[in-house]
């Protein structure tokens, strides 16, 4: 049959319909999945259209996914991430939604703080076991929308849950069905989807939901979870592992509008950013994400990286204040005590600092020539240099502006006398064997022991 697209307003075939197939054996791809080695990449050159929704936002894992790799937050504590995530997300709430657990009295005391904040976003949703009586707890705590998980890969199918494909679907149905009696919107949380037998059982399985969904008048969301990391940005990929591959068929051949379709990916193997921002790319509105990345194993895909991919593709921030970044990334190691490696992209101490003389160089006569963007600006945060054995008279000079904020007649060069007389003691430093990098405290104590800031330098003014 032909009918118009409503995304392309071209004719295509609707004749196609998968059936589930329910196999004896599991399929477990072991050509690509080998596991005593490296996954591997398989390409079919079959291609799928860019189709980047009309609207995209980013959902949160924090106080789900994330909580499980940390120790757990306080209330105090998740009460303030949240508000700091309202605040990030702007006015138009691009951070659009954030799930907590519900099974303790903390839980529950943290949601119930969170909503009497009366924020509008993030919207507060939920995890739960799949059973009557949380979706009923759910209900009694005014959430409209609850996360349920349904595994959908062999290796989960016949592995854990010990069951057929028919067996297995039959029981998420019925799982579904009881959320919608309670009147809770299910978000179903489709694990281990690249590991999955796509046609064989997720769209077959995903169709099953849409019935269900029209028939219940409750619509449902699909979360494709990446739960090992094992996606793959790249076009012509075959599946299980190509993202835009099973963005687009979750589209095309389950019916799920963009609206009602998330990625949610681990970081496995380095691709968690690029894997969701290639299925903002082919249609998922919603990106799920967590604070800092951090979640399981090698971590979530991190929230604030979205927040840059988001401005990247469209163009603008739309309201998001990313001087917030700053705030949360001080918090975590401040308050909660979580240390951020110094290399993070926008939160580590280090991500715009350069040890290098020659790039300090460039700092001192442009930012713009080693800085990625105006990172005090956008992230509140000056570019800095760290001294070292190679710094140079430049990095010296750049470190101390930066450092003691000198501004106009003030600001050292690295004809200073005291910046030269700064790196004799450093080069000495380094030749007494020294090899780590030199810190604040110490650099502080030199120039104090040199005589103070500015003594002797007849090319500048008293400090």
């Amino acid at each position: 049959m032909l009918e118009i697209s409503e995304k392309t307003n071209l004719l295509e075939q609707k004749s196609y319909r998968y059936a589930l197939q329910d196999v004896e054996n599991p399929n477990l791809y072991r050509d690509i999945y080998p596991y005593t080695q490296v996954p591997r990449v398989a390409f079919n050159h079959r291609r799928v259209p860019i189709g980047m929704p009309r609207d995209i936002w980013i959902t949160d894992t924090s106080f789900r996914d994330g909580q499980q790799s940390v120790e757990p937050y306080t209330v105090e504590q998740i009460v303030h991430l949240y508000k700091l995530m309202n605040k990030l997300g702007g006015p138009y709430g691009i951070i659009r939604q954030t799930e907590f657990f519900v099974y303790s009295e903390k839980d529950r005391e943290a949601i119930a703080r969170c909503q009497d904040l009366g924020l509008k976003f993030p919207e507060i949703t939920t995890w739960i076991r799949a059973s009557r009586e949380d979706f009923r707890l759910v209900r009694d705590l005014g959430i409209r929308e609850t996360g349920i998980l349904v595994s959908c890969s062999d290796y989960h199918i016949f592995k854990k849950m010990k069951m057929t494909r028919r067996e297995c679907m039959n029981h998420y149905l019925k799982t579904v069905s009881d959320a919608f009696e309670a009147g809770v919107m299910p978000r179903c949380h489709l694990e281990d989807i690249t590991r999955a037998d796509f046609y064989g059982f997720v769209v077959p399985f995903v169709n099953e939901l849409t019935k269900l969904s029209e028939s219940a008048g409750i619509p449902i969301k699909i979360r494709a979870c990446d739960t090992m990391g094992y996606g793959v940005p790249y076009t012509e990929v075959a599946l299980p592992r190509s993202v835009p591959g099973i963005i687009y068929g979750l589209q095309h051949y389950a019916d799920v509008p963009s609206e009602l379709l998330e990625w949610h990916g681990h970081n496995d193997f380095y691709k968690a950013v690029a894997n969701a921002a290639t299925a903002w790319l082919y249609g998922a509105s919603g990106v799920n994400c967590s604070l800092l990345g951090i979640g399981e194993r090698t971590g979530n895909v991190p929230l604030e990286a979205m927040v840059f991919e988001y401005a990247s593709l469209r163009g603008s921030l739309d309201g998001m204040d990313p001087t917030v970044i700053t705030e949360i990334a001080e918090y975590f190691e401040n308050e909660i005590g979580y240390k951020i490696p110094p290399m993070t992209p926008f939160v580590g101490r280090s991500f715009n600092t350069t040890r290098a003389g020659i790039h300090a160089d460039g700092l001192m006569k442009d930012p713009e020539i080693y800085n990625i963007f105006d990172t005090e600006c956008l992230l509140a945060r000056r570019p800095s240099v760290m001294i070292g054995k190679n710094s140079g008279l430049a990095g010296i000079a750049y470190w101390i502006n930066e450092t003691y904020r000198l501004t106009g007649e003030n600001i050292v060069d690295k004809r200073s006398p005291l910046v030269i007389a700064l790196k004799e003691w450093i080069d000495k430093e380094y030749a007494s064997g020294r090899q780590t990098a030199l810190a604040i405290h110490e650099l502080e104590t030199a120039i104090d022991a040199l005589g103070g800031l500015y003594k002797g330098d007849e090319n500048h003014g008293n400090a």
